[in-house]
């Protein structure tokens, strides 16, 4: 099993970052932050600090990263050097609270600055445009000029359907013997009294019957 081997800059690390947490907590807690939130300001420092430097790294240099890096770093700094003892933290200047109560509402302001600002890069390349012109359609090509040495079909009149068969014409409707007879008088009543033969249309008002009717009474009349 291999030695375990601690990296002196790891070491250095996790030492500086604790007495820098612990002078910003001493210094909230000072300014009248008491309980969890004196706890809050140096997660909040350290954090601005770590997100505007991964900007920086991943990025590259930009003004709003180093704004917020400089920030934060001056917040880190000064904690470390007013807990040295330059100021009397037992009571605190007026402009040290308003600094620390203003704190969360900057720190707030500058992640949401770094998380949702785009970089310079992604600013350089923008999406382009779809283009939404509409496509010409394509001319048709010209057809070549008639060869004379070749063959041309012959247009031929389109074929006319075959006439249908014509219905021969119904059978006439059978008529009875007495009305025959009935109209065989009506017809010697008309040309007794105005000379002429009875027609068809005379013959189908003094009977009432259908015009059909009508029609094959007057043939048997003949």
């Amino acid at each position: 099993m291999g030695r375990i081997r601690p990296d002196p800059v790891l070491v250095q690390a996790v030492i500086a970052g604790a007495l820098s947490f612990a002078h910003l907590h001493d210094l909230a807690a000072a300014a009248g932050q008491d309980g969890w939130k004196a706890w809050a300001y140096p997660i909040s420092v350290d954090l601005l600090l770590v997100a505007a430097w991964r900007r920086l790294r991943n990025d590259g240099s930009s003004r709003l990263a180093w704004c917020w890096f400089l920030i934060a770093l001056v917040a880190s700094l000064g904690a470390n050097l007013v807990t040295a003892g330059f100021l009397d933290l037992r009571h605190p200047p007026a402009w040290l609270r308003f600094g620390i109560a203003g704190w969360p509402a900057l720190a707030f302001l500058g992640g949401t600055l770094l998380a949702h600002t785009r970089s310079a890069a992604e600013a350089a390349d923008p999406v382009p445009p779809v283009d939404v012109t509409p496509v010409p359609a394509p001319v048709p090509a010209a057809e070549p000029a008639d060869d004379p040495t070749e063959l041309h079909a012959v247009d031929l009149p389109a074929a006319e359907p075959p006439a249908e068969p014509s219905q021969p014409a119904p059978a006439p409707a059978p008529v009875p013997a007495a009305l025959v007879a009935h109209a065989r008088k009506v017809a010697d009543e008309h040309r007794a009294r105005t000379g002429e033969k009875i027609d068809t249309d005379t013959l189908l008002a003094r009977l009432g019957v259908p015009p059909q009717l009508a029609e094959s009474i007057a043939a048997q009349l003949i």
